[in-house]
């Protein structure tokens, strides 16, 4: 017998073996032909159950398709059309069965298969075979789904950012997959994008939260965009969106998430949703053309000289390619400072850069990712990255995800290793809040100052008060000509309990993986040395400086190693941690 896969090469070269035939089957048909066909199925039409207030019929046409403007990887359609996925950092081999049948390594893989984002590879490769595998997968899906057939947990394929993705995936790709598709699956795919948007709309109304929200919000308007009849979903749509984007888009442009992914995403979503309300001759929501001229900016601002953006709460491995792409949609104006109401701060000054954390945690529904890294930064000096957070792991590194979130994770402040946050336990009646942020620093202050020699920022965070009875104060200052950084770390008391003198704290400085540490004068200094032979000299007036080891969660691939630099003290030392970064 033929397995899964012959099956379905075989029904693609028969497709592609009848595509001439079919074109001039189409030709013929003509007008006519649709026309009656439409007559014809206008009663059963008329008669079904109407499908999330899409009008009295069911979508049967598509009229536009909004573009799909992530990057794509063609090389990855050979390895689709032989079963193999590559997805969320893990491989499924379909061995001859259905991708959607096999167990699915992780649940990322899983998410990922059924969001059918590598639909954009099969679109990059741009071949015929590869166009008829995209309908082939599809239909399969189509068959699946319509007997439950799926290896996955339903709650993954039907959770409402799975279906989210879906829609937008099917939408923008829609011309591989209906290409040269007779009337029957076109109008079979039309009616399932219509039947997914509808339960996405009633987890929409029952209260979905989060980032998962805003992502619904954006399918539905791109799919009342898309299909014929949707006027009444498109308006719900929109309101909707506008609704999300005022919500989740703060005043300067950040997201409420606090987390830099976030704006990518957005721009990648909201950037073809605002091409397809141009393509329809309709205006957008005022709130989506304000929020694309407010990410811009504070994009920029997360941005260091390599491309690559600051990992801050939750922030992982940078495309920088796909930063550069949306960074050419927008104005070419320049990063902001100051970012008050998202709680950032860049500090820049010659070739060098300082992105410091000066927020506190974003409400629980939004703070899943979060890190407790308040008043941590990150240091780059013309191409290269020097001082860094560790950043967030892929997604299927659990563990190592919980311990990158942690303070000491951080180029920060650390008091007796403990975090500056208290995230939600993973079993029990936390468990509800799915590791969110459930206390952290609700006080937090940050001050700008400029003169003729410094930029300077001076921040403090209440995040140990409870614990420890102390608040973190930090100072940060960038010499004009961008050769020097200065810091200073120091506890001061605060809350009502009375702070114990030999709690031991550490002021950790995490490196990039391209800079090397080596010590110099008896522990009293380290040197720093980037690819490119730049030196820099790191002081911590007098005290001694450990290089330890550590690790770089966003490196492309996997994580790498790294080390850090470690300067101890207790709570009782009264002097405050000085410590200097100079280029020599």
């Amino acid at each position: 017998m033929l397995n899964w896969t012959d099956r379905r090469h075989a029904r693609i070269e028969a497709n592609l073996n009848s595509q001439a035939a079919a074109a001039i089957k189409m030709r013929l048909v003509g007008l006519a032909t649709r026309f009656y066909l439409e007559r014809l199925a206008r009663p059963f039409a008329e008669a079904a159950q109407r499908i999330g207030g899409l009008g009295a019929r069911r979508p049967e046409r598509l009229v536009i398709a909004p573009r799909d403007i992530r990057t794509a990887d063609p090389i990855a359609a050979r390895d689709i059309y032989a079963g193999i996925f590559t997805l969320a950092g893990r491989t499924g081999d379909a061995h001859g069965r259905s991708p959607f049948e096999i167990p699915p390594p992780s649940r990322g893989w899983a998410e990922a298969l059924h969001g059918f984002g590598w639909l954009r590879d099969l679109a990059a490769a741009d071949t015929a075979l590869s166009r008829a595998n995209a309908q082939a997968l599809v239909e399969d899906w189509l068959n699946l789904n319509a007997r439950k057939g799926f290896a996955a947990e339903a709650a993954i394929v039907h959770e409402p950012r799975v279906v989210a993705r879906r829609l937008m995936s099917w939408l923008s790709h829609s011309p591989i997959i209906l290409e040269n598709a007779d009337r029957a699956f076109y109008r079979r795919f039309a009616r399932s994008l219509g039947g997914q948007a509808a339960p996405l709309e009633r987890a929409l109304a029952r209260g979905a939260k989060g980032e998962a929200r805003l992502t619904a919000a954006i399918a539905l308007t791109q799919t009342g965009l898309s299909l014929e009849n949707a006027g009444p979903l498109l308006r719900r749509a929109s309101r909707l969106l506008a609704a999300e984007l005022s919500r989740q888009v703060l005043a300067d442009g950040g997201p409420i998430s606090r987390n830099p992914r976030m704006l990518v995403e957005l721009l990648l979503d909201l950037l073809p949703t605002r091409q397809a309300f141009a393509a329809r001759n309709l205006g957008p929501p005022e709130q989506l053309l304000n929020a694309i001229d407010r990410i811009t900016p504070i994009l920029r601002m997360f941005r260091h000289a390599d491309g690559a953006l600051a990992n801050f709460n939750g922030m992982g491995v940078s495309e920088p390619e796909i930063l550069a792409t949306l960074l050419a949609y927008g104005d070419p104006g320049a990063a902001i400072m100051d970012a008050p109401y998202s709680g950032y701060q860049r500090l820049e000054s010659g070739p060098s850069v300082a992105i410091i954390d000066v927020g506190p945690p974003p409400p629980w529904e939004f703070a899943q990712e979060s890190h407790a890294g308040c008043l941590s930064f990150e240091f780059s000096s013309d191409a290269h990255r020097i001082i860094v957070n560790c950043g967030a792991p892929p997604p299927d590194m659990g563990e190592a995800r919980a311990a990158a979130r942690a303070t000491a994770a951080h180029s920060t402040l650390v008091v007796a290793d403990h975090s500056s946050c208290r995230f939600a336990a993973p079993t029990g009646l936390e468990a509800f809040a799915n590791g969110a942020v459930l206390q952290g620093p609700s006080k937090v202050e940050a001050k700008r100052s400029v003169d003729a020699d410094w930029l300077r920022v001076d921040a403090a965070h209440d995040g140990y008060a409870k614990s420890f009875g102390v608040a973190h104060c930090r100072m940060l200052a960038l010499a004009r000509d961008g050769a020097t950084l200065c810091g200073e770390d120091r506890l001061a008391p605060s809350g009502k309990i009375k702070p114990a003198g030999e709690t031991p704290v550490a002021a950790r400085f995490h490196l990039h993986p391209e800079a090397k540490a080596q010590s110099e004068g008896d522990a009293a200094a380290a040197i720093l040395v980037t690819p490119s032979g730049q030196q820099w000299r790191f002081e911590a007036g007098g005290r001694p400086i450990a290089i330890e080891e550590s690790i770089f969660f966003a490196a492309p691939g996997r994580p790498r190693r790294s080390s850090q630099l470690v300067v101890r003290s207790t709570i009782a030392d009264a002097e405050p941690i000085a410590w200097s970064l100079t280029r020599t």
